[in-house]
């Protein structure tokens, strides 16, 4: 009976499907396999049976391994473990000599030493194209310079995140997945870059694992801040709680209410019952009724309810009286009477005393009272 094994050629990569063909595997076990890039050995982290109908060696069309790995394959594995060791040094030592701006974060040699790649980070890009001759005079293979993110640096190194355990993407993710900001504002969280970032600098990529159940929580609840018309009254939407499954309501008296999600369902869009018809009516009646009410009059104010009268008997309070003083007693000032248009030159001795030479020492005369006129600086010419 064939297998299907899932393989991993390191602790972070992917996992790659073959079948076992005529051998019988076990977890655990380490495989040599045929890649694009060559012989390769990995190690077999999967081990899933095919069904028993099938007598083909392949039935899901995966390549089927070359041979179990023996002692020697094992001492060649260790053997390049020491070899990217030196290649790593060897090579941070060429980067400070040339005065490159990289960061060398890795070094992998492929089984059959075919290949020899080197993972690096760069703010942009790098002229390395001395680098890699320095590499090939070394080691005479094949030298691949590889430019790689933040995220897959952490990847590789390992690091212990703010949870306390290892990070995610170096324990078993293999795969990243776009993380955006929105998802820290759907999920309730302080925009604080420091706490929604990881060691990579990058947004927390646990945000990507429970944003399917927040996007189907917030398609249950009601938008939060809008107003609805319940069994209940009028209840305003002030907050919703995720852990809880609940809801947080303002009511017509300003009291806080908190709900379930099947409660909300339960009440929503009713007509209220007879029990908030009632209370909704008396509060309403409470302010009605002190309105409604005549204010006091004091005794002293000399309103028309007031029984006080002055000493000559009158209706009319003494207050009153004296506020008011009579028409008569008045000083009026005369009004003066202004001069017709037709005799308003009879009205100005000055201008008929004056002939025609009068006119021009009156207007002289004139000129010289006016006060005269100020010109408006400009402002100079630059």
């Amino acid at each position: 009976m064939s297998q299907t094994l899932g393989v991993k050629f390191n602790d972070y990569g992917q996992v790659y499907y073959f079948g076992s063909g005529p051998f019988v595997v076990r977890e655990g076990q380490h495989v040599i396999v045929k890649t694009d890039q060559g012989m390769g050995l990995g190690k077999v982290i999967l081990v899933r049976q095919a069904p028993k109908e099938v007598d083909d060696e392949d039935p899901e069309g995966h390549k089927a391994i070359y041979r179990l790995a023996n002692e020697k394959d094992m001492e060649a594995v260790a053997e390049n473990e020491a070899l990217s060791k030196d290649a790593f040094k060897f090579c941070r030592a060429c980067i400070n000599n040339h005065k490159l701006g990289m960061k060398l974060v890795d070094v992998e040699v492929f089984f059959d030493r075919s290949k020899m790649v080197f993972y690096f980070t760069a703010p942009g890009r790098i002229d390395f194209r001395e680098l890699i001759k320095d590499l090939v005079k070394e080691y005479r293979t094949r030298i691949e310079l590889r430019q790689i993110g933040v995220r897959h640096e952490t990847q590789m190194l390992g690091a212990i995140g703010n949870c306390g355990q290892m990070c995610c993407c170096r324990r078993f993710m293999r795969k990243f997945v776009p993380v955006t900001i929105k998802m820290a504002k759907e999920q309730n969280l302080f925009l604080n870059p420091t706490k929604i970032s990881g060691i990579c600098g990058r947004l927390l990529c646990c945000l990507s694992f429970e944003q399917k159940g927040y996007e189907e929580f917030h398609r249950m609840c009601p938008r939060v801040g809008k107003k609805y018309q319940t069994s209940l009254g009028q209840m305003k939407v002030l907050r919703s709680n995720f852990f809880k499954k609940s809801l947080s309501l303002l009511d017509e008296n300003f009291e806080e209410q908190e709900v379930s999600i099947d409660e909300w369902n339960e009440i929503v869009n009713k007509p209220p019952s007879d029990e908030a018809k009632a209370e909704a009516k008396a509060r309403s009646a409470g302010p009605q009724a002190r309105r409604g009410g005549r204010r006091p009059v004091r005794p002293d104010s000399g309103g028309p309810q007031s029984d006080e009268s002055g000493p000559s008997g009158s209706d009319t309070p003494p207050r009153a009286r004296e506020a008011k003083p009579a028409r008569d007693d008045r000083k009026r000032r005369p009004r003066k009477e202004a001069p017709h248009k037709a005799d308003a030159p009879e009205a100005r001795p000055e201008q008929a005393a004056f002939g025609p030479e009068g006119g021009e020492a009156g207007d002289a005369k004139s000129k010289r009272g006016r006060r005269p006129r100020r010109r408006r600086r400009r402002p100079p010419k630059k």
